[in-house]
């Protein structure tokens, strides 16, 4: 039986998405619940699944924007799975290797091909020759939607008369080739320009010494890794903080509603990871209610989540203010554009030994530059300033995490 599958709403407002990739071709016995496509729409990349085991005859070509409802692909139900195969397409590159266990006649050992990586996006042909040429994944740049490696691409490497055996960077053969920008790549520049074109946005900063939060991470990351089970980074130190300084300049966690400003009672912060997809930035719920170890729990799950295109549109969105670490990447000081509607962002940096002046006197400490970009429509900059300043107190001061913005002292004398 003919079963035809038709593409699921992927979230409220969807009406229509774009065919990242197909990870089946055509005539492929695929298994129930097989991803056989991702799928882009304008806030996410999503798996789509097979509904039912059979063979697939796809309708649509990669990159072709659908509409929601609309049939992609045809299932015939009544084909059977070829006897020894295995059961998903991604398991017989896994497989193959088994057959050379067995011993064989001394013959002269061919070149041993090279091994390609399950993360290089190419075509199972493209795959076969690049082992057969031992062509790396790496030496070769896919013309194809999103970077994908064609038999084309493999044939024009070839023809050039490289020798594959060694080069593992630039191909040098000055061809040049067009991708079309994914629908999420898409509206995410569209946001970009729009926040420049229709915020007041302005970026103060600050520099942080992080002497005592290293000490303190240093002296108790293997303990805590032992009791909570995940690793004690900054983020969490950073996420705390400013939970804590949203409580006491509410502007900054509020956005603009055309002639309203909304307040929220409660901190969704949004943490941005990295990801094969781009920058992606899920929501940690009710931040303000989490301790570190929640913090650094959720960060994980959603980085991995993220990393492995399982975010789904509800855990990105919503959130009131958003944390980025360019550090990471080892940014020493940047400029971070607003996520509409939130109305501010922290960029975090990397940490770099620098000469401050202590006490009156010239010390190295590790010294972190952070900065805040703000609607200046809705955010004075005495509250942004503030603001960033009581970030920097808790980080400089680990115990004020704990006891909010106050000193312990202040605390027990009810100051």
């Amino acid at each position: 039986m003919i079963k035809e599958m038709k593409i699921p709403s992927p979230g409220e407002s969807i009406t229509e998405v774009e065919i990242a990739t197909w990870l089946v071709e055509n005539g492929d016995y695929v298994e129930l619940d097989q991803p056989i496509a991702e799928i882009d729409s304008d806030k996410a990349t999503l798996e789509l699944p097979a509904e039912f085991a059979g063979t697939i005859e796809l309708l649509v070509e990669e990159g072709e924007t659908v509409e929601v409802g609309q049939i992609v692909c045809k299932i015939d139900t009544s084909a059977k799975a070829p006897e020894g195969a295995p059961k998903k397409k991604e398991n017989a590159e896994e497989a193959a290797p088994k057959k050379e266990e067995a011993p064989k006649q001394e013959k002269a050992a061919p070149a041993k091909p090279v091994a390609i990586d399950n993360s290089v996006k190419a075509t199972p042909v493209a795959k076969e020759m690049m082992q057969q040429n031992n062509i790396s994944g790496n030496a070769v740049k896919g013309s194809g939607n999103n970077g994908k490696i064609t038999k084309a691409d493999i044939e024009a490497y070839i023809s050039g008369g490289i020798d594959t055996s060694y080069i593992q960077g630039w191909g040098g053969t000055r061809m040049e080739s067009r991708e079309k920008m994914s629908m999420l790549r898409r509206k995410v520049a569209e946001r970009l320009v729009s926040v420049k074109n229709e915020t007041a946005m302005l970026t103060t900063f600050n520099e942080v010494d992080m002497s005592t939060v290293m000490a303190v991470r240093s002296q108790y990351k293997d303990k805590f890794r032992e009791v909570h089970g995940v690793n004690l980074g900054f983020m969490s130190f950073f996420t705390k903080a400013v939970t804590e300084a949203l409580r006491l300049f509410p502007a900054v966690n509020a956005q603009i509603d055309e002639k309203e400003m909304i307040f929220h009672d409660y901190a969704d912060i949004g943490i941005a990871v990295s990801s094969p997809k781009g920058l992606m930035v899920p929501v940690l719920r009710n931040a303000e209610q989490m301790d570190l170890a929640t913090i650094e729990a959720e960060i994980k799950r959603l980085a991995i989540k993220a990393r492995d295109g399982k975010l789904g549109i509800e855990e990105m969105t919503g959130g009131t203010f958003t944390i980025t670490n360019g550090g990471v990447f080892g940014s020493m000081l940047s400029t971070p554009i607003i996520n509409p509607p939130q109305s501010a962002i922290l960029g975090m940096h990397n940490i770099v030994e620098r000469p401050i002046a202590v006490n009156g006197k010239v010390e190295i400490r590790p010294i972190m530059y952070v900065a805040l970009s703000y609607d200046h429509r809705i955010i004075d900059g005495k509250e942004s300033v503030s603001f960033l300043y009581k970030i920097k107190e808790m980080i400089e001061n680990p115990v004020k995490l704990i006891f909010g913005s106050k000193a312990p002292e202040e605390v027990l004398l009810g100051l």
